[in-house]
């Protein structure tokens, strides 16, 4: 006997049934109401139009023919035309009483999502709704993740979006991604914590052959092992506890965009096995399904981490090294391309002044030696955050950072008593000593890794 499961869960789908046979209107209803399903129907074809202008659905069972004597289905694939000419993100299944291979070829390329025979199989007919709401939940979460990315990746109109700087460096930087960017070449992006990996990520998807589709980024650190396999590859319902839905995972939602994986090196070793298999075999497996299906990725990843010492201490597989950086960049950190801080706080202060509504504010000639003194442990994200709370704070015309006092690389003076002062001092002190890597001066300041990006968010590093 066939179970059925309501593949909504707690949110019943919304299934319009359009069919003229009142007897065939009533069992749909019945089976589908049963299955916990939010039900309409109509007889009259000439109202699904009015209809759909007053509500959405998610599934549309659609007859194929209106009138009598008619078996050919010419009216079914014109209503379905016009059904998604009104409204391009509903899935309709066809249904007709005459089975022809011709008439269902006609219906999917018009745009239907399944073709059913009736009288129908009641567990068929169900399957091929659950497949419908499965295929609209993850054409509508690749939407979002799309639109998502193309709001981010127009930032401004600069080629590089905020990738900013004239240094001789960062020229080099520029080139390096025009070049690579159309190929298809993994990408490994190395450089500390603060210094805009995910930028420079989004820049080389932007100037990609895949720059209309999506840009899923994953900050592999943030995810707990026991999640792993689920957040990447998905699961089926019921799968295991909690699992209430099918839930796609990121490599189904960067399907033929760019995948980014952030903090890769905390990737535990259990993890890098899988992660290894996936890349080497470009196919994927829910938690749960029997199904294998094929990816179509352009990968990116980054860390602050050294990975390559990691890779010579056990810590990290090598021939995942390998699979993820055919190319490998570096962006340096703020300290070594001292001369690009006075565009870059300009900008800065050009974007929290718009923001805040303060646009008479400068950066007087005392305030910019202070930034270029300072040696910038958070790197530009530090300098975006300092930049922006003295917009907010500032009650003078020139932009003061005292706050930041004497640089740590020239001075071992600690400042006065203030608690947070000390706290952020030593915060600065313990990256710059470790060189960004945020797993090593948490051990150096005896906190976990969670503790000290808490910090470093609390101030602005």
């Amino acid at each position: 006997m066939h179970t059925f499961v309501n593949y909504k869960g707690m949110e019943a789908g919304r299934i319009l049934i359009i069919d003229d046979d009142p007897d065939v209107l009533l069992s749909a209803r019945m089976l589908l109401e049963q299955l916990e399903y939010n039900v309409s129907m109509l007889s009259d074809p000439e109202k699904i139009l009015p209809r759909l202008k007053k509500e959405s659905f998610d599934v549309i069972l659609l007859d194929m023919n209106f009138q009598r004597g008619h078996t050919e289905g010419r009216e079914g694939i014109s209503w379905l035309e016009k059904i998604k000419k009104e409204e391009a993100d509903v899935v309709v299944i066809l249904m007709t009483a005459f089975g022809d291979v011709d008439l269902a070829v006609k219906g999917i390329k018009a745009g239907a999502f399944d073709f059913i025979l009736k009288p129908w199989q009641n567990a068929k007919l169900h399957a091929s709704i659950l497949s419908a709401l499965k295929m609209k939940d993850t054409r509508q979460e690749k939407e979002k993740f799309r639109n998502v990315a193309a709001t981010l990746g127009n930032d401004d109109d600069l080629p590089f979006g905020q990738i900013l700087g004239e240094s001789a460096i960062m020229q080099k930087l520029k080139e390096t991604i025009r070049i690579i960017a159309p190929t298809d070449a993994s990408v490994l992006i190395l450089g500390e914590n603060g210094t805009g990996k995910e930028l420079v990520a989004r820049a080389i998807h932007r100037h990609s052959q895949r720059k209309n589709e999506t840009f899923m980024g994953v900050d592999m650190g943030a995810i707990p092992e026991t999640l792993f396999e689920s957040e990447l590859f998905g699961h089926r319902k019921g799968a295991f506890t909690g699992a209430i839905k099918d839930k796609p995972g990121r490599f189904e939602m960067a399907e033929k965009g760019s995948l980014f994986l952030d903090e890769i090196a905390n990737l535990p070793l259990t993890m890098q096995t899988k992660l290894l298999m996936v890349l080497e075999q470009r196919i994927i497996m829910r938690i749960g399904s029997e199904h294998s299906n094929p990816i179509d990725i352009r990968l990116i990843s980054a860390t602050n981490q050294p990975i390559h010492k990691m890779v010579e201490s056990g810590e990290f597989r090598q021939d995942l090294l390998y699979r993820l950086n055919t190319i490998e960049l570096v962006i340096p950190p703020l300290r070594e391309r001292a001369s690009d801080i006075p565009s870059l706080a300009s900008h800065f202060l050009r974007e929290a002044s718009r923001k805040y509504g303060r646009p008479r504010l400068e950066i007087g000639k005392k305030g910019m030696k202070q930034l270029q003194q300072y040696s910038w442990p958070g790197n530009v994200r530090e300098l975006q955050n300092t930049i922006q709370r003295a917009v907010i704070m500032s009650e003078e015309k020139h932009l003061r950072f005292d706050q930041l006092g004497a640089s740590t690389t020239r001075s071992a003076n600690q400042p006065g008593l203030n608690i947070e002062e000390n706290e952020k001092f030593l915060i600065s002190k313990a990256l710059l000593s470790n060189r960004g890597n945020v797993s090593q001066a948490a051990s150096d300041l005896g906190i976990d890794r969670n503790a000290l990006y808490r910090r470093m968010k609390k101030y602005g590093i």
